[in-house]
C-alpha cells in the first residue's frame, strides 16, 4: 500500500464530498470518531455530521496546497492538509489546516478516527 497515494485519494474524496454533499461525510466517520473544529470537541458520526452540515455557509470550495502523510500503528495513517477555503460570495479565501487520523476497516478501506480543523489567521 502506498500511504501517500491513499492519503491523496482520501483528501480528494473528502473535500469533493464536503463541497458538494456534506451529509455524505457521515460515511467516513464512526461512533468512536472525534472532530475538533476550531477548538470545539464533537464525538460520534451523528454529532460530527450535524456540526458539518450546520456550518453557516451553503457553498464552498476547498483548494488543497499540501498533503503530508505518515504511517501509524496497525495500518493507520496520519494525514495533515493545508489549503484555502473559498466561501461563496466572499472575495478572499480563508487559509486552513486539517489533520486526519485514518484507521483501517476490516473491509480494506479507512474511516476518520480523529479530525482536527483550524482556520489559519494571518
Amino acid at each position: 500500500m502506498d500511504a501517500d497515494a491513499v492519503a491523496k485519494a482520501f483528501v480528494g474524496h473528502y473535500y469533493s464530498t464536503f463541497d458538494s454533499n456534506r451529509p455524505a461525510l457521515a460515511n467516513l466517520y464512526q461512533d468512536s470518531s472525534m472532530l475538533t473544529f476550531e477548538g470545539q470537541k464533537i464525538q460520534g458520526t451523528q454529532n460530527i455530521t450535524a456540526k458539518l452540515t450546520s456550518l453557516p455557509f451553503q457553498q464552498c470550495q476547498h483548494s488543497v496546497t499540501t498533503v503530508d502523510c505518515q504511517p501509524s500503528v496497525n495500518g493507520a495513517m496520519l494525514v495533515f492538509v493545508s489549503g484555502n477555503l473559498q466561501l461563496a460570495g466572499e472575495q478572499h479565501a480563508l487559509k486552513f489546516s486539517q489533520m486526519f487520523h485514518l484507521m483501517p476497516t476490516p473491509q480494506g478501506s479507512f474511516y476518520v478516527h480523529n479530525d482536527i480543523f483550524r482556520l489559519n489567521y494571518a
